[in-house]
C-alpha cells in the first residue's frame, strides 16, 4: 500500500476521536488563545482577508477564523475528516469552501490566498519539501505561511527523545489525564511515522534550511509558542516534544 493511502485509512479511523480534541478546543478558552496567535501575524484588514487552512482535519482552525469573519477555504486529504468538519462547523459550515486535496498539490489557483495555516500535518507528509513549494504557490506576493508542527515520533529513533517521552507518559499518569498517545492506536501510528522523513529531521531548523530554498521575503520561529496555546493536558502529554511554529512571508 502507498504511504499516503495507508495514512488516510489511518486518519479515517481516526476521525471521530480527534474530532472530539477539535470539539473540546472549541469549548474552551484554547479557542481564543489560538485564534490570537493566528492572527497576530495576519497582514491588513481582516474582511480582506483569504485564508487557506491546509489539513484542516475536523476543522479547528477554519472554524476559528471563519466565526472571525474571516474568509476561509479548508483543505483536507481524507473525507471523513471534511464532513466531520462541517457538522462542527455549525452555523458558519456555508462560510467556508471545503476541499478534498492531497496536501502536497492541490488545484487551486496560484497567489490566491494572503494566509496559508496549518497544524500537526507537515510531519505526516511523505514529501513535505514539496507541501511547502505548494503552499507558497498558493500565496499572495506579501502573503504568509504560517506552520505550527512538533518533533512527532523522534523518540523512535532517538533513546534520549525515548526516555523524555516515557516520563510523559509517567506525568500524565501522576496527573490523572488522559493519554494522547495510548488512547489511539500506537503501534500502526509508529509503523506509520517510522516511513515519514520528517521524523527522524531536527525541526524546525529543518523547515527553514528548505523555506529558504524558495521565493521568500523571510522566516522566523517561535519555539516557545506551545506556551502560548496549549492547555495542561497537552502541556503534561508532549513535554518531550514541544509545539514550534515557522513564519514565512512570501
Amino acid at each position: 500500500m502507498k504511504l499516503l493511502e495507508e495514512n488516510k485509512e489511518y486518519w479515517t479511523s481516526r476521525t471521530m476521536g480527534y474530532s472530539k480534541v477539535n470539539e473540546e478546543e472549541l469549548s474552551t478558552e484554547q479557542k481564543n488563545k489560538w485564534l490570537s496567535v493566528l492572527t497576530s501575524h495576519f497582514p491588513g484588514k481582516k474582511e480582506n482577508i483569504k485564508v487557506l487552512d491546509m489539513g484542516t482535519g475536523p476543522g479547528f482552525f477554519a472554524i476559528i477564523l471563519a466565526q472571525a469573519g474571516f474568509n476561509v477555504t479548508a483543505v483536507d486529504c481524507t473525507a471523513s475528516m471534511l464532513e466531520r468538519a462541517k457538522m462542527n462547523a455549525g452555523a458558519c459550515k456555508d462560510r467556508i469552501s471545503w476541499v478534498l486535496s492531497d496536501a502536497h498539490k492541490t488545484d487551486l489557483k496560484e497567489e490566491t490566498y494572503d494566509a496559508v495555516v496549518s497544524r500537526n500535518l507537515t510531519w505526516n507528509l511523505e514529501k513535505p519539501e514539496l507541501a511547502y513549494k505548494e503552499w507558497l504557490r498558493l500565496l499572495k506576493k506579501g502573503g504568509i505561511l504560517l506552520n505550527f508542527d512538533a518533533n512527532w515520533y523522534q523518540y523512535l529513533f532517538d533513546e534520549t527523545k525515548r526516555q523524555e517521552y516515557e516520563k510523559d507518559r509517567k506525568r500524565v499518569e501522576e496527573m490523572h489525564f488522559q493519554d494522547h498517545y495510548t488512547c489511539t492506536d500506537i503501534d500502526r501510528m509508529e509503523a506509520i511515522a517510522k516511513k515519514l522523513p520528517l521524523s527522524r529531521k531536527q525541526r524546525p531548523e529543518w523547515d527553514v534550511s528548505v523555506l529558504k530554498r524558495y521565493k521568500i521575503s523571510s522566516v522566523t520561529t517561535d519555539v516557545h509558542v506551545w506556551k502560548q496555546v496549549w492547555s495542561e493536558e497537552e502541556k503534561a502529554n508532549y513535554g518531550s516534544t514541544p509545539m514550534f511554529s515557522v513564519l514565512a512571508v512570501k
